[in-house]
């Protein structure tokens, strides 16, 4: 379950570094991963953020991919692939990102 969800790419761009960390290792569990795309904001728009996202993945050693493998158990997997774990990350940021401009604020 993500804590961070529909904050919108504005507020996401945002937010102190720390805790944009702490919303990206919600949706792909490597630090290194978080840390990149955390230090690489702002983004213009949620496409370049899945760019970046998906370059990032790429890029992990294996050893990286397979610990954050293990922390998408209660997703549907068909493979432990980079892809895989590219398309299940775009999924969770999606869902943290939620509408264009994310949802109020109450």
């Amino acid at each position: 379950m993500l804590m961070y969800r529909g904050i919108g790419l504005d507020r996401f761009n945002s937010l102190p570094r720390t805790r944009a960390v702490h919303a990206l290792f919600e949706c792909c569990s490597s630090v290194t991963w978080a840390n990149k795309l955390a230090d690489e904001r702002p983004y213009a728009d949620r496409a370049g953020l899945l760019a970046a996202a998906d370059l990032g993945l790429f890029a992990l050693s294996p050893l990286d991919l397979d610990r954050s493998f293990d922390s998408v158990v209660r997703e549907p997997v068909s493979e432990r692939t980079a892809d895989e774990l590219a398309r299940i990350t775009r999924d969770r940021i999606d869902r943290m990102l939620g509408p264009a401009f994310g949802y109020p604020e109450y």
